[in-house]
């Protein structure tokens, strides 16, 4: 450059460089953005960074306007590399950057700042021809602030290790004291420990020689005790086979026993039933004489001349408890039930176990009640046996394989006498029609359970 052009230079931006010798100038060299110190290109980006977000629009490079909408300090920390490198090859970025800052902040970007990097960055920004010796005197600005905060840190480490040695130095004082306390310690408790295992010996010999005379004596007793229990064994045996036979002969004399009270039973029965025979032999002969000599029922009597009133007749239907209870009042009534027509008509919700055992249930307490013999008719197919609970008073019975309840029914009304009264409850109206021609009473299935009911 020419004396001219260094007198027009404004003067914060420096003079030209001076030649090696008087009066000859020396052309300076260009500055290499690619080995520019981290320091200088951080402080470039931050210096570009807060223009961008300032300049028009038209100002802004393309590749850098999406950076314009962050802030400041997030555009020159992501933006950094599209900055510096937009600054390297936009001579006119670089002219509207210094222009902003003259403009909004006039006088901090110089290349006398204080700061060595801020001064490095103007002077690169503005091709001043000392950027070179500016950027090294930075560099080195920075790299003896980096040595003196290098030194002070390692001045502080070497404090606090001097600090750690001493402190590890009495401690190592407090260790070794210790370790010699915790070994005469130790040799107190060995010699203890060597006092304790002679005592503990001395002991154990004692122990060992008692155990060999206590496991002698365990032989003899043990002897002593397998001689006893075989003996013991052998009378044990003898005494389960005298109560084995003693109880094969008492199962015998038991079994005999429920003979001899079965044969008693059987013979009870027996001469139960000759007797009713005898009876029945002795009634049937009574109305054969009755009738031979015609006595009684050979002509009306009295009292069935009477006008004006006349016999209840035979056969009529019960219609309420009322004439229910009337009727169970009379001697020697027969009540006959017909099961399944009543059960089902009380608690059809039941099994029909639970329906035969509930009903009869409830007939023995009506017969223990007013005395009436009673017969309760099941059909019998599909049922094993007759209940038993709560049956005393109360003659089940049960059809034959093939047979209907109802057929049942008719014959035990055939069956009885002439002049006895039988009631039969049932809501089946064939039975109803079939018993009142033969004679007998008839009363409703609900009936009959509303005095059952009635308890």
């Amino acid at each position: 450059m020419s004396g001219s052009d260094d007198a027009a230079r404004p003067p914060e931006f420096g003079a030209a460089g001076l030649s090696a010798s008087a009066g000859d100038p020396i052309v300076p060299e260009p500055v290499n953005w690619e080995r520019l110190p981290d320091a200088v290109r951080t402080r470039l980006a931050e210096t570009a960074a807060a223009a961008v977000g300032s300049m028009p629009v038209a100002d802004v490079p393309v590749s850098l306007r999406r950076l314009a909408r962050f802030t400041p300090a997030k555009r020159a920390k992501l933006g950094a590399p599209a900055l510096t490198a937009e600054l390297a090859v936009s001579l006119a970025f670089r002219t509207a950057v210094i222009a902003w800052w003259e403009e909004h902040r006039p006088g901090e970007l110089t290349a006398t700042a204080d700061d060595p990097l801020t001064a490095a960055a103007a002077a690169v920004l503005t091709d001043d021809p000392a950027a070179g010796d500016v950027v090294a005197a930075a560099a080195r600005r920075g790299e003896v602030v980096e040595l003196r905060a290098e030194r002070d840190a390692a001045l502080s480490r070497v404090d606090k290790l001097t600090i750690e040695l001493d402190r590890l130095r009495g401690e190592l004082t407090e260790a070794r004291a210790q370790a010699r306390e915790a070994g005469e310690q130790r040799d107190a408790e060995y010699q203890q420990l060597r006092r304790r295992v002679s005592d503990q010996g001395a002991r154990l010999r004692a122990a060992v020689d008692a155990r060999a005379e206590a496991e002698q004596v365990v032989a003899e007793l043990r002897r002593s005790a397998e001689s006893e229990l075989a003996a013991a064994q052998a009378e044990r045996d003898r005494e389960r086979g005298r109560a084995e036979a003693e109880r094969r002969r008492a199962d015998r004399a038991a079994a005999e026993v429920a003979a001899a009270r079965q044969a008693a039973r059987e013979a009870r029965k027996a001469d139960e039933v000759r007797l009713e025979l005898l009876i029945d032999t002795l009634g049937g002969a009574l109305t054969g004489l009755r009738r031979e000599l015609a006595l009684g029922g050979g002509g009306p009597r009295p009292a069935d001349l009477v006008a004006g009133a006349q016999a209840a007749h035979r056969g009529a239907a019960i219609d309420g408890l009322a004439g229910l209870d009337a009727l169970l009042a009379v001697p020697s009534v027969h009540l006959i039930v017909d099961g399944y027509n009543v059960s089902k008509t009380g608690y059809p919700e039941l099994p029909l176990a639970d329906q035969r055992t509930r009903l009869v249930g409830q007939l023995a307490a009506l017969a223990a009640r007013t005395g009436v013999e009673i017969t309760v008719v099941f059909d019998g197919a599909g049922v094993v046996s007759a209940p038993h609970r709560g049956s005393r008073g109360v003659r089940v019975l049960f059809s034959d394989v093939g047979v209907l309840a109802d057929d049942v029914i008719r014959d035990l009304v055939a069956a009885e006498p002439e002049g006895r009264p039988v009631l039969v409850a049932t809501s089946d109206r064939a039975v109803v029609v079939s018993v009142r021609r033969g004679g007998a009473y008839s009363v409703p299935s609900a009936i009959l359970l509303g005095r059952l009911a009635r308890g």
